[in-house]
């Protein structure tokens, strides 16, 4: 069993995949408008999301949820909002199919 500090470690690691596969996933015109630090702030944003909309409650690894990246987007560009950023939704949906893949591809 890892210990916390292993653990953290190794999610700072997958964490860095993800941001890395994200920013070589999305299209050139926004790998110059998103820094690192956007990428980061909008992949904690879709976490939030996906806990506290309740669109994975009651799902398993086998059942098969559908996931609106609109709504995605949307949610992150109201939370990017309240902390004085300002994102364009159609810009974030790619953020947010990127991370959706990064995902399916890490389950496979």
């Amino acid at each position: 069993m890892a210990s916390f500090e292993e653990e953290l470690l190794m999610d700072a690691e997958e964490n860095a995949r993800e941001a890395e596969y994200i920013l070589n996933t999305i299209p050139n015109e926004l790998k110059e408008k998103f820094t690192e630090d956007d990428i980061y702030f909008m992949m904690d944003a879709i976490v939030d999301y996906y806990v506290n909309s309740g669109v994975l409650e009651g799902s398993n690894d086998d059942e098969y949820v559908e996931i609106d990246l609109q709504k995605v987007a949307e949610y992150v560009c109201k939370v990017a909002k309240e902390e004085g950023k300002d994102y364009d939704a159609a810009d974030v949906f790619f953020v947010a199919q990127a991370d959706f893949d990064f995902q399916e591809e890490e389950a496979e």
